[in-house]
């Protein structure tokens, strides 16, 4: 079976004889046709991904087709076209017990924790499987990152009317200004380049733009608040800097929200965090209701998936792909691969 195998830090390896899956009770094997390329397989890749060991098969934004299923509860059966729920909980631990799957204690990732689906054919729970009728495969495998943004969008319980921050206009902070609008919200994307600004506006329906290189963003934020700041901030860089900064730009009474990662400790002012009675969160991940809100909107060509997805390779030309796509000046917004 093909595969592709992240062996260390900046080091994958193409081969033609993985071992097939063999499924355990419950489990089906999916034929993989899409694999999106997110933040998290560049950080492995580059060796800045909490919670990594090597080798790794990377890959967890995927969709393919069941070849093989047994009897289960979700009435899947072969042929169907799937999108795969890439986090694996435990269901015993206390999040579980909560509903809150997405934190489970005990969580492993697909492509993270354990071998992911950059190869020909994978073994999933069938639980960890979404019917996708209606949706192309682009679409399925983009299921996940969207969940992620409006995983967050639920989390901060944002209101028509509330005017948020999103900064960030990566695939996932795009995935929280697209599911921020769709909740009614006034959205203002901040971010060091114009070119993603432009499209934070084209493509999420963002309101206002900020750059945040800008030595007078912080007033210019205020002007476009009336002073008041957004009731939630939500940083989606994975940048330590960025996500201090962020404090600052969330109104009293707010919610500042880090739906990205950063391997490294966060430090702010107490005083000012106290003075506004803010409320930290982190985001992690989605639950399965969050990928079914994202069908639901895909489903209703509320989304245009073409133009988020910017770059493409087919399975056999990834690693030469994948290292042009690190590079800045490639312009990269989401890119996947076909097989």
């Amino acid at each position: 079976m093909k595969g592709i195998v992240c062996e260390e830090i900046e080091a994958f390896r193409y081969t033609e004889d993985l071992p097939e899956p063999v499924p355990a009770e419950g489990e089906a094997i999916v034929c993989i046709r899409r694999i999106g390329i997110c933040g998290t397989d560049y950080h492995a890749f580059k060796g800045r991904q909490p919670f990594f060991r090597y080798p790794r098969i990377l890959g967890h934004e995927l969709s393919g087709v069941i070849e093989q299923i047994g009897d289960n509860a979700e009435g899947l059966e072969p042929g169907d076209t799937v999108a795969v729920i890439p986090y694996l909980h435990c269901g015993r631990c206390l999040a579980c017990r909560r509903g809150t799957t997405n934190c489970c204690a005990d969580m492993q990732v697909l492509g993270v924790h354990q071998d992911g689906g950059m190869r020909e054919r994978i073994a999933v729970p069938a639980a960890q499987l979404l019917r996708v009728s209606g949706l192309s495969f682009d679409e399925a495998a983009m299921l996940e990152p969207l969940a992620i943004g409006a995983h967050a969008v639920r989390r901060a319980e944002v209101a028509a009317g509330d005017t948020v921050l999103v900064v960030g206009a990566g695939p996932i902070g795009l995935g929280v200004m697209a599911f921020a609008k769709h909740a009614g919200a006034r959205v203002i994307a901040m971010d060091m380049n114009e070119e993603r600004l432009a499209f934070c506006v084209s493509w999420a329906g963002a309101d206002e733009t900020l750059r945040a290189s800008e030595p007078d963003a912080k007033t210019r934020l205020a002007e476009l608040t009336g002073g008041e700041f957004p009731v939630a901030v939500f940083d989606a860089t994975g940048n330590a800097a960025s996500m201090m900064n962020a404090f600052e730009w969330v109104a009293h009474g707010g919610k500042l929200i880090f739906v990205g990662l950063v391997k490294g400790d966060i430090t702010f002012s107490d005083p000012e965090f106290h003075k506004r009675e803010l409320t930290l969160m982190g985001s992690r991940n989605a639950t399965r209701a969050d990928f079914r809100h994202v069908m639901d909107v895909l489903g209703g060509r509320g989304l245009d998936i073409g133009a988020y997805i910017t770059h493409r390779a087919p399975f056999d030309r990834m690693i030469e792909s994948f290292e042009a796509w690190l590079r800045p000046e490639s312009k990269v917004i989401k890119a996947i691969v076909e097989l």
